[in-house]
């Protein structure tokens, strides 16, 4: 069954026989989010903070990376078939995600970013001119790890085909395109992920709320043998007399059951039923990854950053990730202030935060990186993929009545 949601105009894919096909497009027209807000106004799926899970510090507007001024995220979720693998013609369960720092203006305007792996068993291309350079150019895409290749070339062709050199007006990208593997639910040796699904994940970026759960690059991903797919959060906090926003958004791919922990409550321990993984499939070794890509109006430099992306490790470890020997955990930061930095034309003046007033930045990163991989597991529903592989989602109910047994309820 395909899980249409009414809240995001994401792209979705669809092969099939005609019949499938038109169903599936009158669908799409039928709960397009302009025909759903003007008959019955804004239909959302509840949020980790809607089921009661207590979090700390104060969130956003919309408690999502969007918060941060400028920034713009898109989507293209690839959905069809089931039943029995066969490679190039599915299951697909995939997609595209594209984050955009400055929204149309990402390509011409690079921003400060800095970059961490806490595990380096995964992929994110472009990294080695953001630590030299201490700029990101362009967009952060994530999408599956067979489908780097295919991305990265699709995000240089769209800047071409654009006619945006730059800054100092040479024809040359090094983007930034990260990935998780999607293969328990998915074809992933399909290739099905086509140029034309990032070109429309960029296009299509936003600013306004974020879509979560299974779309975009995590469609097919798995969060502690729940699924998993695509999360955000964000915080607001002061310093100097200023306030700024951090904002997270995960695609979350990590983890198994026993190690999950909701506010510190032990849930996967409590709920170990339906593990996605069969011991005999993957024995008890962690075989997850998780991208995390964190955005911020305050002013900080490309060393900042680089700290910053630091302390995601943090919040993974609040929901109990212990970043395995087969997890590629890895994260990149960056800060929308500053436009022009990159500029060739003329000496640049920068604002810079002191580095003693980075706690509240800390602070920000950590509780919103947190948040971010519950929303991702409390938005994503139950999917069945290849050979029938099923995953359920992390039960709303059962965790309200954990978090209750444990006095963490809100």
């Amino acid at each position: 069954m395909l899980n249409f949601s009414p809240r995001f105009s994401s792209r979705i894919r669809v092969h099939g026989s005609r019949f499938t096909k038109f169903l599936c497009t009158l669908a799409a027209i039928l709960l397009s989010p302009a025909l759903i807000a003007a008959q019955t106004g804004p239909q959302e799926k509840p949020r980790a903070r809607d089921l009661g899970v207590p979090f700390d510090g104060t969130p956003g507007p919309l408690n999502a990376i969007t918060d941060v001024p400028g920034v713009t995220v898109g989507y293209t979720t690839l959905i069809s078939g089931e039943g029995k693998l066969q490679i190039g013609k599915g299951p697909v369960r995939t997609g595209v995600t594209a984050i955009l720092p400055r929204g149309k203006d990402t390509m011409s305007n690079p921003v400060f970013a800095g970059w961490w792996s806490l595990n380096g068993n995964g992929e994110m291309t472009g990294t080695t001119w953001v630590e030299e350079s201490g700029f990101l150019e362009g967009p952060v895409m994530i999408t599956n790890t067979h489908s780097v290749g295919v991305v990265r070339d699709a995000v240089i062709q769209w800047r071409v085909n654009h006619g945006q050199p730059d800054p100092t007006g040479y024809w040359w990208s090094l983007p930034v395109v990260a990935e998780t593997w999607d293969g328990w639910l998915n074809d992933i040796n399909g290739f099905h992920v086509k140029p034309e699904d990032a070109f429309h994940a960029i296009d299509s970026a936003h600013a306004g709320p974020v879509e979560e759960g299974s779309v975009g690059g995590g469609t097919g991903m798995i969060c502690n043998e729940f699924k998993g797919g695509t999360g955000t959060s964000s915080r607001k906090f002061e310093t100097k007399g200023a306030t700024y926003t951090v904002g997270v958004l995960v695609q979350c791919n990590y983890g198994r059951r026993p190690n999950l922990r909701v506010a510190g409550v032990p849930v996967g321990l409590e709920i170990p039923e339906n593990p996605a993984y069969s011991s005999a499939s993957f024995g008890e070794l962690e075989r997850g990854s998780i991208i995390v890509v964190v955005a911020t109006d305050a002013p900080l430099l490309s060393h900042q950053l680089k700290r910053l992306a630091r302390r995601v490790s943090l919040g993974l470890g609040r929901d109990g990730s212990t970043s395995g020997n087969g997890s590629g955990d890895i994260f990149i930061a960056f800060s929308t202030a500053n436009p022009g930095a990159a500029s060739p034309d003329h000496m640049i003046d920068l604002k810079m935060l002191p580095n003693d007033e980075l706690e509240s930045v800390f602070a920000a990163t950590v509780q919103s990186t947190e948040e971010a991989v519950i929303n991702a597991m409390v938005a994503a529903e139950t999917m069945t993929g290849i050979e029938n592989h099923k995953v359920i989602a992390l039960p709303h109910e059962k965790l309200r009545e954990v978090l209750r047994k444990y006095n963490r309820l809100k």
